[in-house]
């Protein structure tokens, strides 16, 4: 099946990179600077992955500031991030298509997650969860990277790898590729993209 978009929107962490082990640990050394008990790496997988950190911190009944001290000591774990070996060759290869980042990770973090790995300049916008009121799985995030592209939603591909992601994808009227997840269309790795849309 090929596709013809007129954008592609790829979520960031777990499509692009993989930063579980760098979340996990932030939201632990922020968990135990406010004396509350850390979480184990399954329970973040199965609970917290995926969703915006306001909304764990939620759901840990946690006070906001919280997100604040997570966010700046997510900068002493990019150690724990790596990029997947075929990011970097899959967004050559994309390079026709203009392409937006959509991640419910803050600003500042995506940002240096996107220059340590040098994949910025692929993006011509990354849109996070500072730039919504709602985070996937609401499809807003979606709307807005879309408006910016100057492209209709439902002309467009969206990847991703949670539940949330295909939430909001199809909210949106989305094409959604899942990695390793169901969806419109899923995919074993990000490369495998390229034969669907080339």
């Amino acid at each position: 099946m090929k596709l013809t978009p007129n954008a592609i929107l790829f979520d960031m962490d777990g499509v692009l990179v993989d930063s579980l082990d760098s979340w996990w640990k932030a939201l632990n050394s922020a968990l135990k600077r406010f004396k509350h008990n850390e979480i184990t790496r399954d329970e973040f997988m199965k609970t917290y992955w995926g969703h915006d950190l306001k909304a764990n911190l939620k759901r840990l009944q946690l006070n906001p500031e919280v997100a604040q001290f997570c966010n700046i000591t997510y900068g002493n774990h990019l150690d724990y991030i790596k990029i997947y070996p075929d990011t970097k060759s899959t967004l050559k290869q994309l390079d026709s298509f203009k392409k937006a980042i959509i991640t419910n990770t803050p600003t500042d973090c995506a940002r240096q997650i996107l220059r340590k790995f040098e994949i910025e300049q692929y993006f011509k916008e990354i849109i996070t969860s500072d730039d919504v009121v709602k985070a996937k799985p609401d499809p807003e995030i979606v709307f807005k990277a879309c408006e910016r592209l100057f492209v209709d939603s439902k002309t467009v591909v969206l990847v991703g790898d949670t539940e949330n992601d295909v939430k909001a994808g199809r909210a949106a009227g989305c094409t959604v590729v899942g990695l390793n997840i169901a969806a419109d269309i899923t995919i074993q790795r990000l490369f495998d993209l390229v034969a669907i849309l080339l």
